[in-house]
C-alpha cells in the first residue's frame, strides 16, 4: 500500500536538482536497509551531476553505544558538520535516527545551534516519521526547523479532525489501546477502583488531542494512516469482487458447500480494483500488485513549544512525463532562520558564468572544478558548461562570450571616407588624363607630339584613361558583373599600357641607332614595329584572361573567416592559378620594358623619352612589388583598397613621369618645342 520506493528516488533526485544541490552529504542507518539505500542512490548521482561531499552511518534503532564510542563519531562528523560548502544533507533511517542524529551533533558541536556558519538543510526519507521522536529535546530538535522531507502520499480527509476532536478514551469496547495512550499522552492516569493507587493527575476524559503538540500526536491524517485506511478499503472492494465471482459459480453450479476464505485468494481481485476514496482520490493498483502513487514533499516547521507543522511544498507524481515528476512550490518554504529565508548553495565549486566552463580540480570529485574562460571564437550560453562551442559561420561571440551575434556584411563603398576619397582620385586623375590628352591633341603636329610615334602615345594615354576608370569596378558590392570584369579589364588595359611603354622605349632605340650611316635600322623605322608590340602583347594578355574566364571565371563571395565580426563580401578569383598568371605576365611586361629604358635612358637626344620611361617604370614595379606583401598581409575591404591604390599610384607614375614633362614644354616653354631643339645632341 505504499509507493514503489523507486519513486522516492526519483524524488530525491528531482529535488537536489531543482534546488540545484550537487554537493551534498549522506545519513544512513548502519544497517542492510542503508547499505541497500547507498548502493541505489549513489549511482543515481552520479549520473545526474550530483557528488556525496561525505558519509557517515548512524547507529541502527535499539543499539547501546558507550559515551567514548559516541564522542568518536561526533568527532569524526564535526569537520563535516562545519563544510559550509555541503549545506544539504540526507537523511536515510527510522524514525529514532533522528534522535541519534541530534545527539551526534550536539556532542560533535555543542554551539552548532550559536554558529550561523554551520547551519544545515536537513533531506530526509518517507520512512522518518516525526510523529515518533517526541523524546528529543527541544534544543536539539530545532536543528530540523526548516526540513525537506518525502512522504507517503496523502490527502485531506472530511470529518477526519472531527472524529478526532470527538473521541473519548472510553469511545471503544474492547480496545486496550486507546486509555494507555491516552494516559501517556496527557500524563494522567485513569481511577481503578480495584487497584487503589496515588496519581498526580486524574484523567477526566474530557481532555482534547488538538491540545497535544505535534510531537506527540498530529490532527492531520499521516501518509501511513492514509495508506491504512486505502488498505482496509482496498480489501473491502476485493472481497466484494470475489464474493460476486462466487455468488455466480454457486448460481451455476447447485449444492456447493461453504468454502473458509484464504488470504492469497484475494490476490487476483486487487490487480483489478480502482475505487475513488472519500477524499476524492483514485485508488489503483498496476500489473505488480503495486499502489499507483507518489510521495509528497514536506517542509517541517519546528515551532517554540516543540510542535511541529508539516507543509506540503510539493509532490512527486510517477504518472507524469519523465523528467518532470517532481514539482516544487518554493514560495511556501520556509527554511532555517540562519539562511534569512534565502536558497541556501549546497555546491562544491561555484557556478561558472555563461562564457565559462568547467575545469576539474586534481584529486577532487567531478563536482569541484575551477572556472576558464572559452577559447577565443568559442561561446558557453548557460551556467556550468562542460564545453564551449563554436559560433555559426555568419556570427561571433560577444566580449563576454556568452552568446553570438551576426557578423556585419562589409565590402568598400562609396559612401565611407576610404572608398570615397578612393574614387575622387580616380576622377582627378581620369580629368588630367584628359586634360593631357586634350592638350596632345590640341599640339599634334609639333615636334615634341609628333616624336616617338604619336599613335602610341594615343594608345597610352587613353589605356591610362581606363586604368583609372576601371579601378571604379572595385568599389561598391561585388557582382556576377564586376567579379568578372574587374581583374580581367585591369589586367588587359595595363598591359596595353605597358605595351605601349616598351614600344615608345624600343621606337627611341631603333630611331637612335637608324641615324648612323652604317644602320640596317632604317627599315623598321615606322608605325608598323611599335604597333605589332602593343598588339602581340596585348593580344597574350588577353588570351589569358579568355582561358581564365573561360574556365574558371571569378565570381561573387562571402569570406566569413578573416575577420571575426565582419562578412567579407568579395570576388572569389576562381582559379588562383590564372589569377597569378595574369599578374606574373603583367610583371614581365613591366620588366622588359624597365630593362630596355635603363639601358637607353643614355641616348644623346634631347627629347629622349627613355629616361622619363625608366623613372615611371621605376616606379611602377616599385608599387606592384609592395602590392604583393601588403595585399597578402591586409583583410576585408582594405584588400580591395590597396588593389585600388597600387592601380592608381602606378598610372598616375606612368602619367607624371612621361607625360608631366612634355606638356610643361608645350604648354610653358612653346619655344622648346621645334624641330632644331628635338635634333640637337649633347656634345
Amino acid at each position: 500500500m505504499v509507493p514503489n520506493e523507486a519513486h522516492q528516488y526519483t524524488g530525491i533526485i528531482g529535488l537536489l536538482k531543482h534546488f540545484g544541490w550537487t554537493w551534498v552529504g549522506l545519513f544512513a542507518v548502519d544497517d542492510d536497509a542503508g547499505d541497500h539505500f547507498l548502493q541505489r542512490l549513489e549511482p543515481l548521482l552520479s549520473q545526474n551531476k550530483i557528488c556525496s561531499a561525505f558519509t557517515h552511518r548512524i547507529p541502527k534503532q535499539g543499539l547501546s553505544l558507550l559515551f567514548d564510542e559516541l564522542s568518536d563519531m561526533a568527532s569524526n562528523m564535526y569537520l563535516t558538520l562545519m563544510d559550509r560548502k555541503a549545506r544539504a544533507c540526507l537523511i536515510y533511517g527510522e524514525s529514532m535516527t533522528l534522535q541519534w542524529l541530534s545527539t551526534l551533533v550536539s556532542l560533535a558541536d555543542p554551539d552548532y545551534m550559536e554558529n550561523p556558519s554551520s547551519g544545515k538543510v536537513w533531506v530526509m526519507t518517507a520512512q522518518i516519521d516525526f510523529s515518533v521522536t517526541g523524546i528529543i529535546t527541544r534544543r536539539n530538535f530545532q536543528i530540523f526547523h526548516g526540513s525537506i522531507s518525502l512522504a507517503i502520499h496523502s490527502n485531506i480527509h472530511l470529518g477526519f479532525q472531527t472524529y478526532l476532536q470527538n473521541l473519548k478514551p472510553n469511545c471503544t469496547q474492547g480496545d486496550g489501546f486507546c486509555q494507555g495512550f491516552w494516559e501517556r499522552a496527557f500524563d494522567c492516569s485513569f481511577l481503578n477502583p480495584t487497584v487503589p493507587i496515588n496519581v498526580d493527575v486524574t484523567c477526566t476524559g474530557e481532555e482534547k488531542l488538538e491540545s497535544l503538540p505535534g510531537l506527540i500526536f498530529e490532527m492531520d491524517m499521516t501518509g501511513h494512516s492514509y495508506s491504512i485506511y486505502n488498505a482496509v478499503y482496498a480489501v473491502a472492494h476485493a472481497l466484494h469482487a470475489m464474493e460476486s465471482s462466487r455468488s455466480k459459480q454457486k448460481a451455476r453450479v447447485q449444492g456447493e458447500t461453504h468454502e473458509v476464505l484464504q488470504p492469497w485468494q484475494l490476490h487476483p481481485f486487487f490487480q483489478g480494483i480502482s475505487f475513488n476514496n472519500s477524499a476524492g482520490e483514485t485508488v489503483s493498483f498496476n500489473d505488480n500488485w503495486e499502489l499507483v502513487a507518489g510521495f509528497d514533499i514536506m517542509n517541517v516547521l519546528i515551532l517554540p513549544n516543540s510542535s511541529f507543522l508539516r507543509v506540503k511544498v510539493g509532490q512527486v507524481d510517477p504518472n507524469t512525463l519523465e523528467g518532470e515528476e517532481v514539482t516544487i512550490n518554493e514560495d511556501l518554504i520556509v527554511w532555517h532562520q540562519r539562511f534569512n529565508q534565502v536558497l541556501p548553495p549546497s555546491v562544491c565549486s561555484d557556478s561558472c558564468e555563461p562564457g565559462y566552463l568547467k575545469k576539474k580540480q586534481e584529486r577532487e570529485k567531478f563536482c569541484c572544478y575551477d572556472c576558464d574562460p572559452c577559447a577565443e571564437g568559442m561561446i558557453s550560453t548557460q551556467k556550468d558548461m562542460d564545453d564551449c562551442s563554436q559560433c555559426p559561420e555568419d556570427q561571433y561571440p560577444t566580449k563576454n562570450q556568452d552568446k553570438c551575434i551576426p557578423k556585419v556584411i562589409t565590402f568598400l563603398s562609396y559612401e565611407e571616407p576610404l572608398g570615397m576619397s578612393l574614387a575622387s582620385l580616380a576622377v582627378s586623375f581620369s580629368l588630367i588624363t584628359v586634360l593631357v590628352f586634350g592638350t596632345f591633341i590640341k599640339h599634334k603636329d609639333t615636334p615634341i607630339v609628333k616624336a616617338n610615334n604619336r599613335d602610341i602615345t594615343y594608345i597610352l594615354l587613353i589605356s591610362l584613361l581606363l586604368c583609372f576608370l576601371c579601378s571604379l569596378l572595385f568599389l561598391g558590392p561585388p557582382g556576377t558583373i564586376t567579379c568578372f570584369l574587374r581583374h580581367s579589364a585591369f589586367a588587359i588595359i595595363f598591359s596595353v599600357a605597358v605595351s605601349s611603354v616598351l614600344a615608345k622605349t624600343i621606337t627611341v632605340i631603333v630611331a637612335f641607332m637608324a641615324t648612323r650611316p652604317e644602320s640596317s635600322m632604317k627599315k623598321w623605322m615606322g608605325k608598323k614595329l611599335s604597333n605589332f608590340i602593343v598588339l602581340f602583347c596585348s593580344l597574350i594578355q588577353a588570351g589569358i584572361c579568355a582561358v581564365w574566364l573561360g574556365t574558371s571565371p571569378p565570381f561573387p563571395d562571402f569570406d566569413m573567416w578573416s575577420l571575426t565580426k565582419q562578412i567579407i563580401v568579395k570576388c572569389n578569383e576562381g582559379s588562383d592559378v590564372m589569377f597569378s598568371l595574369v599578374l606574373s605576365y603583367m610583371g614581365l611586361l613591366s620588366i622588359i620594358s624597365f630593362t630596355v629604358a635603363f639601358f637607353a635612358r643614355k641616348l644623346p637626344d634631347s627629347f629622349n623619352e627613355a629616361k622619363f620611361i625608366t623613372f615611371s617604370m621605376l616606379m611602377f614595379c616599385s608599387v606592384w612589388l609592395s602590392f604583393v606583401p601588403t595585399y597578402l598581409s591586409t583583410k576585408g575591404k582594405y584588400m580591395v583598397a590597396v588593389e585600388i591604390f597600387s592601380i592608381l599610384v602606378s598610372s598616375a607614375g606612368l602619367l607624371g613621369c612621361i607625360f608631366l614633362p612634355k606638356c610643361y614644354i608645350i604648354v610653358l616653354k612653346p619655344g622648346l618645342n621645334n624641330k632644331g631643339q628635338l635634333i640637337r645632341r649633347k656634345t
